[in-house]
């Protein structure tokens, strides 16, 4: 008898082991699911998007390829995938893949295409409060977080400029920046204010731009870029000005002698969408498309300037000489009769909405 109690307290025993195995386990993978739906939910994948319909927006640009703009597109392509789990696709098409800046923006009012991102020059035809970009030097003694603070801050500048957009029919999302400027590069020492005088300079074909020279002195000469190096090459021009990712890009060392750092118009890219296709987006993806391009932007200042870093290092080992300027210089254009005439003028442009600018970025020098 004791044989046969001993052998059932084991089979009670073993019966509670294996029942107590089996809890384990079905705990374990209970928790390991819930790991997973967590771990959904930080990517991206989660509940506020489970109930909405899918959605794909085009995105395009005219940027030359691993240049910051073409950059910020994939990044802001790759963002909204992460956040949403893929509920929202950005379509990105870049290099002027689907048209120039000018039909790319004419796409996106007819919202043949969703996004655009360009320079702020393109979009004034659209946008004429976008002149207001045109001001000459007015960021150039401002540093990034600064610039960041009145773009893409909610003030009262960018209140009017989204006011601006749109009328248009467009909505601006924000503009990538890191305080780095569109420079000149000359065959001549641009050691002082005078030698800018009868400079020959390619520049955009842009009035203001071509009134900022005139005012001191150079002579403005419309190009189209693919015209640039030869011009530089054989002399039909001194100089031209440009981003200096795209001086290196375009090889102008092999040209070009001197790399002046003047600073005069801020190098940003702006980021747009057609108004009608902002509007109905759901709460939930207009939040997920601010965030993406929100952390997109983050992403690319640090790119922005190791890039500028190896371009700039490019040039200097191609044999060109960089000349620096002192606060003087910048005084010195601004305190220029014709240069306030500009500033007057483009105030009148954009119904004072540079005024709302300058003011704003000053601000940024109280706090």
């Amino acid at each position: 008898m004791k044989a046969k109690t001993h052998s059932k307290a084991l089979n009670k025993f073993l019966a509670f082991i294996g029942v107590s195995a089996l809890a384990l386990v079905l705990a374990m993978g209970l928790t390991g699911c819930s790991g997973d739906s967590s771990s959904d939910s930080s990517s991206g994948g989660n509940d506020a998007y489970a109930d909405l319909e899918p959605v794909t927006l085009i995105l395009a640009d005219s940027t030359a390829a691993d240049s910051a703009g073409n950059l910020l597109g994939q990044e802001i392509a790759n963002q909204a995938n992460e956040i949403t789990g893929g509920k929202l696709t950005i379509d990105y098409h870049g290099t002027g893949e689907l048209g120039g800046d000018t039909d790319l923006i004419r796409q996106e009012q007819s919202n043949d295409i969703q996004m655009v991102i360009c320079q702020p020059a393109p979009m004034v035809s659209f946008v004429p409060d976008m002149a207001v970009f045109d001001l000459p030097m007015a960021f150039s003694t401002y540093n990034a977080d600064q610039i960041e603070t009145v773009l893409n801050g909610d003030n009262e500048f960018t209140q009017g400029l989204q006011a601006s957009f749109e009328e248009a029919g467009l909505h601006n999302l924000g503009f990538l920046q890191n305080g780095t400027f569109r420079e000149t590069t000359s065959n001549k020492a641009l050691n002082t204010i005078e030698d800018f005088s009868a400079l020959q300079i390619r520049t955009m074909e842009n009035s203001n731009h071509m009134a900022f020279w005139q005012a001191i002195g150079a002579e403005p000469t419309p190009l189209a870029w693919a015209e640039v190096y030869f011009a530089l090459q054989n002399g039909t021009v001194d100089a031209q000005e440009n981003a200096i990712d795209t001086c290196a890009g375009s090889s102008l060392q092999e040209v070009q002698d001197y790399l002046a750092m003047t600073n005069h118009i801020l190098y940003a890219n702006n980021i747009s969408i057609n108004k009608e296709a902002w509007d109905s987006l759901d709460p939930a993806y207009q939040e997920a498309l601010t965030q993406a391009i929100n952390q997109a932007i983050e992403v690319m200042k640090p790119k922005m300037l190791e890039m500028q870093d190896q371009q700039l290092q490019t040039l200097t080992d191609g044999g060109m000489e960089v000349i620096e300027y002192d606060q003087s210089f910048f005084d010195g254009i601004l305190a220029n009769e014709q240069v306030q005439a500009l500033y007057s003028d483009i105030s009148g442009q954009t119904d004072g909405l540079s005024d709302t600018l300058v003011a704003e970025l000053q601000k940024t020098n109280e706090s």
